[in-house]
């Protein structure tokens, strides 16, 4: 009789990735992770869909750029596998009836949420096109992106009408978004690691006191997504070039792109002639950076280790003045726009997972009546919920007595109706601007 196979090769220590890509305690275990997904898969339309995709790719390495969602998928198929997968955000496109674009941001699993309307975008394929020249991806999409704010936090003199956002709420807001990337320490992070930038610029009402409030109670954040390219400054364009040529020939193994030296005599033509360069590898329309855009990059590259009377050697070769010995280069700075571009408008905020009491509406607006009445529905609503929950354990708990007592399997009960019913949480708003939500205008 043959010998049954074992497995040995598969189903063992299944991971995403090697087991020694990352150390046990490393930040890329414990940052946040994030989960973009499409409401109804195919109904959102293709350009929605390449929406998706984009700010997946926008939001790497720590999303789930991969995900495939079904037209019969719904909140919970998500919510119920966030908590294995160790999410953290949860970033929901959809589309309403009237063909609004719409973004739910939520922090999992207790919430709040904010509600966004996507008033305009432009996809990656799209700013590629409209750049002269575009930058790829690549090992940009390694490392996260530094995300930069400006004016979440309004001044004082324009937040004083009573139709704006509250103070707490512009808190709030700053605290989730920050929370999307892992902080970043600048004592331990290389800049060698800061390969995109994600900039979010909130437009601050012009009006100090307008007579509608409409203007003042709006929320509109613009969302843009750069590369950064940076180039060694302090050399002529001619060795620019050169320099250029060689990285390329020891990526590609070609000599496309080496400037052409057969008609000249000496190299230092090439180098001081402007004309003899401008034949060379690049157009000649491209222009030094601007002083105002040059930093220090100390050199990454590894150095052995020297001991202390070698070191004493290097320093009387090199002159006790000079600072060649640091290993710092400027280098300018230039941002490339990746895409994509969102411009959003907040609309509404949730306590809870995508449903909950809310806490602020940009179109209605409830008197400190009404808000206590609120308030004394929602401690009534959870009243009730505890309750049930506890008859409902009880009686599964019976059940199973009476299942262990009989001699029947106790692993057959079902313990799914404890959230049962529970989802109806609407808190005395829902009904009110439904239709507010799909047109308000």
């Amino acid at each position: 009789m043959a010998r049954r196979r074992h497995k040995k090769r598969t189903h063992i220590g299944a991971q995403n990735g090697p087991s020694n890509a990352f150390p046990a305690n490393s930040s890329a275990i414990r940052g946040p992770k994030t989960m973009v997904i499409r409401m109804g898969a195919g109904d959102v339309g293709s350009s929605v869909s390449q929406l998706v995709k984009d700010v997946r790719s926008m939001m790497e390495p720590g999303t789930a750029s991969r995900l495939k969602e079904r037209k019969s998928n719904r909140l919970r198929d998500y919510t119920t596998m966030a908590g294995p997968l160790g999410i953290s955000h949860l970033l929901l496109f959809s589309r309403s009836s009237t063909g609004n674009t719409n973004l739910r941001l939520a922090l999992f699993p207790r919430g709040p949420t904010l509600h966004f309307r996507v008033e305009r975008y432009s996809l990656c394929k799209d700013v590629r096109k409209a750049l002269r020249h575009p930058k790829g991806g690549g090992k940009d999409y390694l490392s996260p992106p530094l995300l930069v704010m400006n004016n979440f936090v309004s001044p004082e003199e324009k937040n004083q009408s009573m139709h704006s956002v509250p103070k707490h709420l512009e808190t709030l807001s700053t605290a989730i978004f920050q929370s999307l990337f892992p902080p970043i320490s600048p004592q331990s992070t290389p800049l060698s690691s800061i390969r995109r930038v994600l900039l979010l610029d909130r437009q601050i009402p012009k009006t100090t006191a307008p007579t509608d409030g409409a203007e003042a109670s709006q929320y509109v954040i613009n969302l843009r997504h750069y590369a950064i390219a940076t180039k060694p400054t302090g050399l002529s364009r001619g060795v620019r070039r050169i320099n250029a040529a060689a990285r390329t020939l020891k990526e590609r193994a070609s000599k496309k792109g080496m400037p052409n030296l057969g008609n000249l005599e000496d190299v230092a033509d090439y180098i001081l002639d402007h004309s003899a360069a401008g034949a060379g590898f690049t157009s000649g329309s491209e222009s030094e950076m601007d002083t105002d855009a040059e930093v220090e990059v100390l050199d990454v590259n590894r150095r052995k280790v020297l001991s202390k009377q070698q070191v004493k050697e290097a320093r009387k070769s090199e002159g006790d003045g000079q600072h060649g010995g640091t290993g710092a280069q400027k280098r300018a700075v230039k941002l490339v726009e990746l895409g994509p571009r969102m411009t959003l408008r907040m609309t509404k905020v949730e306590e809870g997972v995508c449903g909950g009491k809310v806490m602020w509406h940009e179109y209605l607006s409830k008197s400190e009546d009404e808000i206590k009445e609120m308030e004394r529905v929602w401690e009534t609503r959870k009243r009730e919920k505890a309750e049930r929950k506890r008859v409902q354990k009880e009686n599964v708990e019976k059940k199973r007595k009476t299942n262990a007592s009989s001699g029947e399997a106790t692993n057959e009960v079902q313990e799914d109706a404890l959230d049962e019913n529970d989802s109806d949480d609407s808190g005395g708003w829902d009904d009110e601007v439904s239709e507010l939500e799909q047109d308000p205008k």
